[in-house]
């Protein structure tokens, strides 16, 4: 036995001796480590460790790519990487990269067995970008700068994870591994955020302020308050920046994870379901996002009312506990009259929203067709930007852009419903969670623009993934039917 363990030993210094590559890498790789901590602290040496292996993962496995990709979206959106280049890609932008250049680079090398899949909405969704990229160059008169060109090419990425997904989610055990992937990465940024919101404020924004080398803010609003006050209520934020697109994720992901708490079938144990959903119930209410509420609560109505009856009584449930913790918090007063003077349009950020609106339809006036790109205004009496996806579309693209989004989102619901008879329970089950999660982005794009802003590509890939896993879902085998998946013509 002594003999076999030497010659084994003896072997794998010989291998090791024999591969100078081996030997150069691992010294780099630890030299790397010993640098990274010297100049940046052991924290953001882990940080880029976890990195190298996400990245590791993604070139092994399309499904871990996709699994890193919404975990980044929903978890740390605007990670960057800590030292300065000549451009500082975040951590979503390399991920949805690596993801993108895997599938084709499979695709190639294997036309046979993964062949290219467009889907029925894929050459709408190509012309859509062609759009997009006419009105850059028309609003910037051929010469966008740089910030909005990294913004830009950030936002595109998200877009054409649509086609990520539906050409590496051909299983159902690879579509039931991202669903509970999504719910897992939501609940938890959710629970996240409900830890930095129940630490003292003072620690909390120590917390925050230490993500700078990642990219994120050190300076200004860190810490959110309704209305802007630092003597009221503080919003729940998570590592999102911006509480109304924290509350936007969050109601997408609830979304799709109600379908799965009251499915037949879900892709989780009920109770573990329950209690996510819970997380993020409340994290949600405590961005005090009414937009957030608002698209969750037209999700649910949308659930309920096309399949799931008994979810009404779930809504109930859900809106007693809410209240019940809001009550229990201490927030329900201050809660409630947030809901009434928005509703009222009374409070000073739905006076600023009104002046948006009517800002935003004088641009469409004077620039109907294309836009004005995705600048700044052209006109000094005009100022770019508006909370409302379908009026910052519109004044970034046209009206042209306009319709040609809600046509492509048109058509995805009529594809996607029209194929439900044809679905066995679970895959229906499935396909219901991402339409009741892009009901709820389109419900809050109402009055929020977080879903099509460029400086927010998280949330656009969050978007169209979810139309990219809906269509993937269609196109699943039955339990019967054995082979890859194929797509309605």
């Amino acid at each position: 036995m002594m003999g076999v363990r030497v010659d084994t030993g003896a072997r794998r210094r010989l291998n090791l001796a024999q591969s100078p590559g081996r030997v150069a890498a691992l010294a780099l790789a630890l030299g790397g480590i010993v640098g990274g901590a010297a100049a940046f602290g052991p924290l953001y040496v882990l940080a880029g460790m976890l990195a190298l292996l996400a990245g590791y993962a993604i070139l092994v496995s399309t499904a871990a790519g996709l699994l890193s990709v919404f975990a980044i979206s929903a978890v740390l959106p605007f990670a960057t990487l800590p030292f300065k280049a000549i451009i500082t890609p975040n951590f979503l932008t390399l991920a949805l990269l690596a993801l993108l250049g895997v599938w084709v680079l499979r695709m190639l090398a294997h036309p046979t067995g993964f062949e290219l899949r467009l889907s029925p909405l894929g050459l709408p969704i190509l012309a859509f970008l062609g759009l997009t990229f006419f009105s850059l160059y028309l609003g910037a008169r051929g010469l966008p700068d740089p910030a909005t060109l990294h913004n830009y090419a950030k936002y595109v990425l998200g877009v054409l994870l649509y086609f990520s997904v539906i050409n590496c989610v051909r299983t159902r055990a690879e579509a039931r591994l991202i669903l509970r992937g999504l719910i897992l990465s939501g609940s938890l940024a959710a629970l996240i955020g409900l830890v930095l919101w129940a630490l003292n404020a003072d620690l909390t924004l120590r917390i925050l302020l230490s993500l700078g080398p990642l990219g994120y803010p050190t300076s200004g609003r860190v810490l959110r308050f309704v209305e802007d006050d630092p003597a009221g209520l503080e919003r729940a934020i998570g590592f999102a920046v911006d509480p109304n697109s924290f509350g936007g994720m969050l109601a997408l992901v609830l979304a799709l994870a109600a379908a799965q708490l009251v499915a037949r079938r879900p892709v989780m144990r009920r109770w573990l379901l329950g209690a996510l959903v819970a997380v993020m119930l409340l994290a949600l209410l405590l961005t005090f996002s009414r937009a957030a509420l608002l698209g969750l609560i037209i999700a649910a109505a949308y659930l309920a009312t096309l399949r799931y009856r008994r979810l009404w009584w779930g809504i109930i449930a859900a809106a007693l506990l809410g209240a019940l913790l809001l009550f229990g918090l201490g927030y329900a007063g201050a809660f409630i009259e947030r809901l009434v003077s928005g509703l009222q349009f009374r409070d000073q950020a739905q006076q600023m929203r009104l002046a948006e609106f009517r800002n935003a339809i004088a641009i469409i006036q004077r620039y109907p067709f294309f836009g004005i790109g995705f600048g700044q205004a052209p006109d000094l009496d005009l100022t770019a930007g508006v909370s409302n996806i379908y009026l910052a579309i519109a004044q970034r693209m046209g009206l042209v852009g306009l319709a040609a989004f809600l046509g492509i989102v048109a058509a995805w619901f009529a594809r996607t419903i029209a194929s439900l008879p044809a679905l066995d329970d679970e895959r229906v089950n499935w396909l219901l969670g991402c339409q009741a999660g892009v009901v709820a982005a389109l419900a809050v794009g109402l009055a929020d623009h977080y879903f099509f802003n460029i400086e927010f590509s998280h949330m656009s890939a969050l978007l169209w993934g979810t139309l990219g896993l809906g269509m993937a879902v269609v196109a699943l085998p039955g339990p019967e039917e054995p082979g890859a998946s194929r797509l309605p013509g």
